[in-house]
């Protein structure tokens, strides 16, 4: 008798971090599920209770998600406090340890005597074992984490990694299913960093989970395979939206959040529909960019909207439908990581006749 397959996927966010722990023997229903703080979170709450207590502050560990940790960060140096950084926490703050240094805080290797030691990490492995052996549930040997990396090479002047990464989805066929890495780019830094806090885990963006997994709501899948669809992640940070025929992806933009409006969304949708939306107009207006396959004009109408992600209500109002794979839009990126990941080892040819997530979730009953 074949052994279940168990994955335990890792969407991390800026504000949550969510974990879905597939196993192929149960319905994806009924397996394990958590939505906890984001270790940005945790960690900002962690630097906090030293800067309450009047501490030195030393930050070890690895690169992670800035964002409340960076905050913290701050806010420590702000109240007169120092800060001590081993070097690749350091680049939490900012990739160039020259600016890290200018902020004030002192880079070294070792602690020094009577500094609190914080851990920087987008995963804290130690913490999921012992939550999930609470309820006698070991964790799995297969990891899939979900990041949203920035990109960074030293000395490699102006470049936008960003969108060199957005472009690269396209370049590598387009098909989401696809969009896993064992080895992410080089200058994909903070990927990288994942895979060494978890060795042998795939690793993919946030915003590719977010998509490929809100396939598995059926009004989604059906309408992607018949006309094609525009799916939009509206994340803390980033809002991702790619147009999408069956699973691949014909065009795609990136913007921060912050600065997305439901008008703004509206015209970005609009556009992308169209094949009317330039890298630079959205460049122009803070965001990351725009891209499209050369076959776009001939993939579809594109006319149904799909939106998730935690600002989705940005979007209400605007006649898009509101994706729940399993009933669980909090999940969706979850289980876009464990599609992904079941067709990396379908490729592999370690196990060939793998269940799909897009297929049971558009299966009657």
């Amino acid at each position: 008798m074949e052994q279940p397959i168990r994955i335990l996927s890792i969407d991390v966010g800026a504000g949550t971090q969510d974990i879905f722990l597939y196993e192929s023997d149960r319905t994806p229903e009924t397996c394990v599920k958590l939505v906890l703080p984001s270790q940005s979170q945790v960690v900002a709450a962690r630097i906090r209770e030293v800067t309450r207590c009047g501490r030195p502050l030393y930050l070890a560990g690895s690169l992670m998600g800035g964002g409340a940790s960076s905050q913290a960060v701050l806010e420590h140096l702000q109240a007169g406090l120092p800060v001590y950084a081993a070097p690749e926490p350091a680049r939490t703050l900012h990739n160039d340890l020259g600016r890290v240094r200018q902020l004030g805080v002192e880079i070294c290797e070792e602690p020094p005597p009577g500094a609190e030691i914080v851990w920087m990490g987008d995963i804290d492995l130690a913490g999921l074992r012992q939550a999930l052996g609470s309820f006698a549930v070991p964790l799995p040997s297969l990891f899939a984490v979900a990041v949203q990396d920035h990109g960074y090479l030293p000395d490699a002047g102006g470049r936008e990694f960003r969108y060199e990464f957005l472009q690269s989805l396209l370049s590598r066929g387009g098909y989401l299913y696809e969009m896993v890495y064992r080895e992410p780019p080089e200058y994909m830094i903070r990927m990288r960093a994942t895979r060494r806090l978890l060795p042998g885990a795939v690793v993919m963006d946030t915003g590719a989970a977010a998509v490929l997994g809100s396939l598995c709501d059926p009004v989604v899948a059906r309408a992607a395979r018949e006309t094609g669809a525009v799916l939009v992640n509206i994340g803390n940070m980033h809002t991702f939206g790619v147009a999408v025929r069956d699973q691949r992806v014909y065009g795609l933009f990136e913007h921060h959040t912050g600065g997305i409006t439901p008008d703004i969304l509206a015209h970005l949708v609009e556009e992308l529909q169209h094949g009317r939306l330039t890298h630079q107009e959205v460049a122009a207006s803070g965001g990351h960019g725009a891209a499209f396959d050369p076959a776009y004009g001939r993939a579809g109408s594109f006319d149904f909207v799909a939106v998730t992600g935690p600002n989705r209500w940005l979007a209400r109002g605007l006649g898009y439908y509101e994706a729940a794979p399993f009933g669980d839009m909090m999940l969706t990126g979850a289980f876009g990581l464990v599609e992904g990941t079941l067709r990396l080892l379908q490729r592999e040819g370690a196990a060939p006749r793998l269940p799909s997530l897009i297929d049971a979730g558009c299966s009657p009953g």
